[in-house]
């Protein structure tokens, strides 16, 4: 059995290829001793510290230092939440700046959520607790001295210093770049939870009206079609039984026949929602039975000490279901197996085929919606079937109990 998974997901890197200096690019060119573009940029920057720290510090003081100091009254802590909801503008304003002149392309932080957070006082402590408003206090505090000590060797080296200034303010700004990042940017690991969350909601959201689509369409071009054509052939039954009981017997044993095709469209429709076996007797029996009707001879080996989730459950049951699918379209396989086990805190499923390989993402097969659906709660999704087989996906899924779901709902 293959180890677990552990890679992560893997992350588009930023091409810095370019010699020339833009205003995307964070690795600006070496400093020169001619005054360049860039070099210029970084001065304009160096002597603009000095205003913006006067505008950052005296709104710091005055703003939230009084409300700090009126929080034994009533209007202290919302005037101190109105001024870390300000701060964060100055912080945008901080960064709009950097990117401009310095190059640092920072991301924006993600807005606070104050028409979702509940009532006033819900939404109050939201906004007294946010990380990015304090973090841009304590710039806008820190950076007066910085900007006067910036703003004065500038000004001086203009006039004393210049053919060495491009390297003089490289290394000014060089701070003023870490201080951006450090200070200014959103909470790494927060923000992109957050994006992740908000990215996954979509695909949530598209995939089940995909399958509410997909569920209408089969009842309106199937079942629903036999049922109006078998009312139909009873009525007509109806008006001969007297006049031809032959054929109105005739027309009563077709549309019994009818009825049995619908019972069994109605069925198939049934195990695709959720099949009966999976909810009464678990992942084991369901893809034992799935593995029956694929076309290819399947080994089945599930090790689990107990039962996940029902969710969780659902959604193994159908991506090895959709897995076996495409063996019995795609593969030309001759045998296949399917291993299910848990490790820690997650559960991991394996799909092997001997058949020609050279399954992709962006084959047509379903994967990239497999891999979607799995993304969407935090599982992962890896594919190794080079041309020529074997096929070998994996597929993995957080673990969560039972009991734990009766508990939440």
């Amino acid at each position: 059995m293959t180890e677990p998974i552990t890679s992560l997901r893997a992350r588009n890197g930023r091409h810095h290829g370019s010699p020339r200096f833009a205003l995307d690019d964070e690795h600006p060119p070496p400093p020169r001793f001619a005054l360049d573009g860039c070099t210029w940029r970084e001065i304009t920057h160096l002597l603009a510290n000095l205003p913006m720290s006067l505008v950052g510090f005296t709104y710091v003081v005055t703003v939230l230092f009084t409300g700090a100091g009126l929080t034994m009254t009533v209007i202290g802590f919302p005037l101190l939440a109105a001024g870390l909801l300000g701060a964060r503008q100055l912080g945008k304003l901080e960064r709009l700046r950097a990117r401009a002149l310095l190059g640092v392309r920072v991301e924006e932080p993600t807005p606070l959520p104050l028409r979702k957070g509940g009532g006033v006082f819900q939404r109050l402590w939201l906004a007294l607790k946010d990380p990015v408003g304090w973090r841009t206090v304590l710039y806008d505090f820190v950076r007066l001295p910085w900007g006067i000590l910036t703003f004065t060797v500038t000004l001086v080296s203009l006039f004393v210093l210049w053919p060495v200034l491009p390297f003089i303010a490289r290394g000014l700004t060089n701070v003023d770049r870490a201080m951006v990042r450090w200070l200014l940017s959103p909470s790494d690991e927060l923000e992109r939870r957050i994006a992740e969350l908000e990215s996954d909601r979509g695909v949530v959201v598209d995939t089940a009206a995909a399958d509410l689509r997909r569920i209408e369409r089969d009842l309106h071009d199937g079942a629903q079609a036999r049922l109006v054509n078998l009312a139909m052939g009873l009525g007509l039954a109806k008006e001969k039984l007297l006049e031809d009981p032959d054929s109105a017997a005739a027309m009563v044993e077709e549309a019994h026949g009818e009825v049995k095709l619908a019972l069994q469209e109605l069925r198939d429709l049934a195990r695709g929602i959720h099949p009966a076996v999976l909810t009464d007797r678990g992942l084991d029996a369901a893809l034992s039975a799935v593995a029956t009707r694929c076309t290819v001879p399947v080994r089945v080996t599930v090790d689990l000490d107990a039962r996940p989730a029902a969710a969780i459950e659902g959604i193994a049951y159908f991506t090895v279901s959709e897995l076996l699918q495409n063996i019995s379209k795609h593969s030309g396989a001759k045998s296949a197996s399917v291993d299910v086990w848990r490790t820690d805190e997650r559960l991991l499923m394996q799909v092997w085929d001997d058949g020609r390989g050279g399954a992709r993402l962006d084959g047509g097969t379903g994967m990239a919606g497999l891999a979607d659906r799995l993304d969407a709660v935090d599982g992962l999704f890896v594919i190794d079937s080079p041309v020529g087989g074997p096929t070998t996906i994996t597929a993995e899924l957080p673990w969560r109990d039972r009991g734990d779901e009766a508990r939440r709902r």
